[in-house]
């Protein structure tokens, strides 16, 4: 007889952002501000994973996102998936695609950029493919590569 042991515990209904690459699932926490649901949430680093060799998951009790917020997680893992769970079992699967637009999650790194003094909501354009990914700010119009933003 085989012996399986969950690493995570399984949730009842709810969303699990899947596939996280190993080490960005506390970024993905902190920039989508996923403990403000006021949910549980349980975290897994570090997971044995076929395909990645080690990933990250991340499980939202009670939270469904749609397809608008799983896609704003495609700027940190593209490759993740985003399961809708109901009765403990998973009801939807979506794959991630980058949003054309992203608002209110990063600030610009350019620290003369108007939105930084001003009552403005940070925004940006995405362009890009797989990793070369960019964004541009909506106010002050500069280019900076996924990373740059990511870590401002």
């Amino acid at each position: 007889m085989e012996n399986k042991k969950l690493s995570v515990e399984a949730i009842e209904n709810g969303t699990v952002i899947d596939h996280i690459p190993a080490g960005l699932g506390l970024a993905i926490l902190r920039q989508f501000k996923l403990l403000h649901y006021g949910s549980a949430v349980t975290v897994g680093f570090n997971l044995p994973s076929k395909t990645q060799g080690s990933k990250d998951i991340i499980k939202i009790s009670g939270v469904a996102f749609d397809d608008e917020a799983a896609n704003r997680l495609a700027l940190f893992a593209p490759e993740a998936t985003v399961n809708t769970i109901a009765d403990f079992k998973v009801v939807a699967k979506r794959r991630l695609t980058l949003p054309d637009e992203i608002a209110e999650v990063f600030r610009c790194p350019n620290a003369n950029c108007a939105s930084h003094g001003e009552p403005v909501k940070s925004r940006f354009s995405i362009r890009g493919q797989g990793r070369q990914t960019k964004l541009k700010c909506h106010y002050c119009e500069k280019t900076f590569p996924r990373e740059f933003v990511l870590d401002a």
